[in-house]
């Protein structure tokens, strides 16, 4: 999944008086912080926090096929749009709720925004359970056959659809807290791209795992006829109860609010953050990068079943190994410290459209792999640019540009669209070969701030 990564980022107004003069010499070194309070074991929640979004996020794009096989197997043709639209309302919930989620921040400070998306994941896992429930409970009943169009689906699928809203909505809540708070904390003989470092490596790894937990411990392994929706019944409830230990955990500890991140209370902005040209063009190059990212990562399964006969177990190799890629990209872009941040856009996103290009005319789907290594160094650098100068804009700000990342509900959704309508996923790439071409114009001539716009 995606995070915030500070190579070249002055997020704070705190931080920017930590290290300013270096800043200016240098815009893509990060100094040490040196407040006196230490954040250690707050930062240690963090990166589980991180480590559970990237798993959480991961596992309802990795349901997309085995429900597809259970859910929608009366589709009516079907079957890809509404798969994806399981990715789609996760991802909604960043477009409806990031603004509502940077305000509750801005009231209530980092600790209780976390504990309120804590509690909100577990109640999109409890309705994960419930979906699953209702497809047993109810059977070949009235309700196992609503009609929208030519197809028949059951309460279960539209239960998971709102889980799927709810858990994105929970997720959001988490993102707008933890990616700050791992910006700004204070851990001794790190800086701010080492702690990045670390908290995304956890992201990663879940990311990379996931397909693999999906595909062959929740479902061992099995496919088509032979999967069944009762097996998510399990590993739901562990989940639920870790959960639970993790918001106790949260609760009781000491995480101490970081002063000058946020407007001061009672103090006003004078214009909108998005007067900021590069900012909402910026918000654009997140929609397009995340949309591309998660096309790849959860529609590489689809396509690798429906297109070229792989089996599902062996699919989700694919999708495991595109998340790994990334997961390797993103240890080795702390060595690129000293690229800027626009270089280090311009060249991934040209490799990446590159590397589509040649999978859709070779027909070598493997190709598609290699992205996620390009992928995993869009994110930072898009985050950066689009804050760079921001000042005291910057918290409002993030939450307008996690709203960006509504493109994962998006471009999977119209990917799978394109293709029920081509009845293949072959061509259907190009749609993520467009996003990446935008991240390239975003990286050339978009990134630059400018006087802000009346």
């Amino acid at each position: 999944m995606v995070i915030l990564n500070t190579q070249q980022l002055c997020t704070f107004e705190l931080l920017r008086e930590i290290i300013h003069k270096s800043y200016i010499k240098d815009m893509n070194r990060e100094t040490p912080t040196t407040a006196p309070d230490k954040h250690v074991k707050p930062f240690i929640f963090m990166v589980i926090l991180m480590a559970l979004i990237g798993f959480i996020t991961s596992l309802n794009q990795q349901f997309q096929t085995p429900l597809k096989e259970t859910f929608l197997a009366k589709s009516g043709g079907y079957g890809n749009t509404l798969a994806t639209f399981i990715t789609f309302s996760f991802f909604l919930a960043y477009l409806l709720m990031g603004p509502v989620s940077a305000r509750f921040l801005q009231r209530n400070g980092y600790k209780k925004t976390l504990l309120r998306g804590i509690v909100i994941v577990c109640i999109s896992l409890i309705l994960f359970e419930l979906s699953a429930l209702s497809f047993g409970w109810i059977g070949e009943g009235p309700l196992n056959h609503i009609t929208l169009g030519s197809a028949s689906l059951p309460l279960g699928y539209f239960i998971f659809l709102l889980g799927s809203f709810i858990s994105g909505t929970g997720l959001t809540y988490l993102q707008s807290s933890v990616n700050p708070y791992i910006v700004v904390c204070n851990v001794p003989h790190t800086t701010g791209v080492t702690r990045q470092n670390i908290s995304g490596t956890a992201n990663s790894l879940m990311t990379t795992l996931v397909p693999l937990f999906v595909g062959w411990v929740i479902f061992g392994g099995k496919e088509g006829s032979e999967l069944e929706v009762r097996a998510i019944l399990l590993p739901m409830a562990i989940l639920i109860v870790f959960v639970g230990f993790l918001y106790f955990g949260v609760k009781t500890a000491r995480l101490p609010e970081l002063p000058n991140t946020t407007v001061a209370e009672g103090e006003r902005l004078e214009h909108s953050v998005f007067s900021f040209r590069h900012l909402t063009l910026g918000v654009i190059g997140i929609f397009m990068y995340v949309g591309c990212e998660v096309c790849v990562g959860s529609n590489i399964i689809l396509y690798a079943g429906q297109d070229l006969d792989i089996p599902y177990e062996q699919a989700v190799l694919w999708a495991s190994f595109y998340w790994g890629s990334m997961l390797i990209g993103r240890f080795l872009s702390s060595f690129l410290s000293m690229v800027k941040a626009n270089v280090q856009l311009a060249v991934s996103t040209f490799c990446a459209a590159v590397l589509i290009l040649l999978a859709i005319l070779l027909k070598t789907p493997w190709l598609l792999i290699g992205v996620g290594f390009f992928h995993s160094l869009m994110w930072g650098a898009i985050f950066s640019l689009s804050l760079e100068g921001l000042g005291k804009y910057t918290a409002r700000a993030t939450g307008v540009l996690l709203m960006g990342v509504v493109g994962g509900a998006i471009l999977p959704l119209v990917q799978g669209l394109l293709a029920d309508y081509l009845h293949s996923w072959t061509w259907t790439w190009t749609l993520v070969v467009l996003g990446e071409v935008y991240m390239l114009y975003y990286a050339l001539f978009g990134y630059r701030p400018r006087e802000i716009v009346q």
